[in-house]
């Protein structure tokens, strides 16, 4: 993996994503999820960065609203310094040439009417960047690039193995030679044995071509693994950020403490010694969250201050940024 440079490809500041609740005939609008709420955060140039948090914290809708499949509610999201977030979809079109993805559900996300070879090479007939002549060596290229075999670009996604379909995913999200790709979970409907395979796919990729990845995940040990830098959303906000090595070996929010001490560890002694933190409660609705410190009703350190004002994230320690009252 390529250490990152200072250049900053994404910039996001104070992005909120509000979903409106209609209800009747009329579609009287009744309420709001807050799904992403005062998210900032910035992703440089040839770094992963890693997104975690329990399902419905707002992970793939901020990712999402980084690709602008949705328009934010407020905030600004700047790509390469442009600010994209409010531009109309014909000026976003050319942009997204320099953005990839890859999405959760290897099965779903590719049409299972076409060829392999259409799939991957789709992007490329879109934004014209290629002559018809020429298409079929690009794709050819694209596929040994993934690690699949040219010979299969005839066949349909149904005759491939998720592991296989995974890659194709990869090849179509690389075909516009991206310089940001957003991971939707890439490797969670997946085999164990096929994980690993993946993300070694993806660091030799990011090595190769220069990528910018935006990691978006659960499983915190591959996490750990594959990124550079750790943020931990609850609620539709971060609370955490800082450089994996640090967030792993020095949490500092309740909640990334309560995060870390459910990873297994592959040492029987450490196991059966270490304290496991179990949080009281359930997740609240984004649609009502709790005033103050989303994250207080489930806190056992929690302050009258945390019922009150809002946490903002600030430093507690070199690139360690934490949004807690008790830091």
């Amino acid at each position: 993996m390529k250490a990152a440079t200072n250049d900053v490809i994404v910039d996001l500041r104070n992005l909120r994503m509000y979903f409106t609740i209609y209800k009747g005939l009329l579609r009287r609008k009744i309420g709001e999820v807050k799904a992403v709420d005062d998210v900032s955060f910035k992703i440089k140039q040839n770094e992963t960065l890693g997104l975690v948090g329990e399902s419905g914290c707002g992970k793939t809708t901020t990712g999402r609203c980084i690709l602008r499949l949705y328009n934010p509610t407020s905030g600004n999201i700047f790509f390469h310094g442009n600010d994209i977030s409010g531009l109309p979809e014909r000026q976003i079109r050319p942009l997204r040439r320099n953005m990839g993805a890859i999405f959760q559900d290897p099965y779903g996300s590719l049409n299972p009417r076409q060829t392999a070879g259409k799939i991957a090479g789709m992007p490329l007939i879109i934004h014209k960047m290629v002559k018809k002549r020429e298409f079929n060596d690009k794709v050819a290229e694209l596929f040994r690039l993934v690690g699949l075999d040219p010979s299969m670009m005839d066949r349909v996604p149904h005759e491939f193995s998720g592991g296989q379909r995974q890659r194709l995913g990869i090849a179509r999200a690389l075909a516009c030679q991206p310089s940001l790709v957003v991971c939707d979970e890439p490797i969670s409907a997946l085999d164990v044995s096929i994980q690993a395979q993946i993300i070694n796919l993806l660091e030799e990729l990011q090595e190769k071509l220069g990528l910018t990845y935006l990691f978006i995940a659960h499983d915190l040990s591959m996490v750990q693994h594959i990124s550079d830098r750790v943020a931990v959303m609850y609620l539709g906000r971060i609370v955490e950020i800082a450089d994996a090595m640090e967030l792993y070996d020095n949490p500092i929010h309740p909640y990334t403490k309560a995060l870390l001490s459910a990873v297994p560890i592959p040492n029987p002694i450490v196991e059966r010694t270490r304290e496991r933190i179990v949080l009281k409660g359930e997740v609240p609705s984004p649609v009502n969250p709790p005033t103050g410190c989303h994250f207080h009703p489930r806190c056992d350190v929690a302050t009258l201050d945390c019922r009150g004002g809002k946490p903002l994230l600030h430093d507690v320690s070199s690139g360690h940024e934490v949004a807690c009252f008790k830091a």
